[in-house]
């Protein structure tokens, strides 16, 4: 009897989109071998799904849940906008970000996990929805913010219905002043980051990888301006102060009024509440993001089917 690995079952699972379960019976049905095993899950009506799973899925929703102190986002993939505005398949993103929730964002928990009590597991269920609707889906990614003592905020852009939407925002708020306030100044926080879109709470969150090509960059340009390199190591200062005022959460200029940094907001409500407020984290998702979308050329797709 072959030795069924949890990467072989991954594999067949990335492969067909077919249930962990039906994934890991293929495999042992077959001898472990990966082909027979697609056709196995063919055989047993999953053929439809396994057809659709090489199709790139670059469209769909965002669904955002929340308790009082934390919070989880998912992204779960369509490949058309038209499927994101169908109802079953909203009803599937909002109960997996519900779930997302409770498992702490942990992707093979999440996917196992009942869609309704005693029911199908979400992985099970997606898979009988991709091939009722004929395109293929994806849970691609769930990530779950905690905080003690205060408050996890949300917001969603281009909402589609509750808690459902193309851009998600969470933002994680340390402190012990009142859940209401505090609510409400994370959510315009988080407003605020789906607007600006910060790639880390602080210079100090920056990859050094991101920060060494910035510096080099603004080095070269300096160079090519003819300034001395004392000159030239002012001038990357100065550039790479700008950059962070730009790129990171607590140095932007807040969207709402246009004027204040966020670290400076952070510190009149922590005056204004009587308690001490610490911005502990944020998470952004954008439908797509980092996808690779096929170029369609319906033109030429016709002229191919054509002979041409």
């Amino acid at each position: 009897m072959a030795n069924i690995s949890a990467s072989m079952v991954k594999e067949l699972r990335d492969m067909t989109g077919a249930g962990m379960m039906d994934c890991k019976m293929a495999l042992t049905e077959t001898g472990g071998d990966m082909q027979s095993a697609v056709d196995w899950l063919r055989t047993k009506g999953l053929a439809k799904a396994a057809k659709k799973a090489g199709r790139v899925a670059a469209e769909g929703l965002i669904g955002v849940a929340t308790g009082v102190a934390s919070g989880a986002l998912v992204e779960v993939n369509s490949e058309t906008d038209f499927v994101a505005r169908n109802e079953e398949f909203k009803g599937f993103v909002k109960r997996a970000a519900e779930v997302a929730l409770k498992v702490e964002g942990d992707m093979d928990r999440l996917m196992s996990h009942p869609h309704e009590d005693q029911g199908a597991s979400l992985s099970d269920t997606l898979t009988a929805l991709i091939a009722k609707i004929g395109e293929n889906m994806s849970v691609r990614r769930a990530t779950v913010l905690g905080v003690n003592p205060g408050v996890v905020a949300s917001y969603v852009h281009n909402a589609s219905g509750p808690e459902l939407g193309k851009i998600g925002v969470l933002v994680a708020l340390t402190s012990s002043a009142d859940p209401e306030s505090l609510t409400q100044l994370g959510r315009q926080i988080a407003m605020h980051v789906a607007a600006a879109s910060p790639i880390a709470l602080s210079s100090d969150h920056v990859s050094a990888e991101i920060v060494d090509r910035e510096r080099a960059i603004y080095a070269e340009q300096a160079r090519e301006s003819g300034k001395p390199e004392n000159i030239i190591a002012k001038m990357v200062d100065g550039r790479m102060k700008k950059f962070f005022q730009e790129q990171v959460l607590l140095e932007q200029t807040f969207v709402i009024d246009g004027e204040t940094p966020i670290n400076k907001v952070i510190e009149k409500a922590a005056k204004d509440l009587g308690h001490p407020v610490q911005l502990s984290g944020f998470v952004r998702y954008q439908v797509g993001e980092g996808i690779e979308k096929e170029d369609s050329d319906f033109a030429g797709e016709v002229s191919k089917m054509a002979g041409h």
